[in-house]
């Protein structure tokens, strides 16, 4: 499993916009068709969990561990 700082660094490399720190890192990217998708990444250095990492995978970035993985 991916740990945090990785998260971020695919963030920051693939076109997400970051609006807002506090408690964690938060993301938003617009799509073609005008709409967002949103993210946040802890300020943590450990190790995602992985029902979480599938659960961001699935849900909040929209891509495949191979999609993550060729950013990286």
């Amino acid at each position: 499993m991916p740990r945090w700082s990785e998260l971020k660094r695919y963030l920051d490399r693939n076109g997400w916009e970051l609006y807002r720190t506090g408690d964690h890192y938060y993301y938003r990217k617009r799509l073609a068709d005008g709409s967002y998708i949103r993210t946040y990444c802890s300020h943590g250095s450990g190790e995602i969990p992985c029902k979480l990492w599938k659960r961001i995978l699935k849900r909040e970035l929209h891509i495949t561990q191979d999609d993550f993985n060729r950013v990286l």
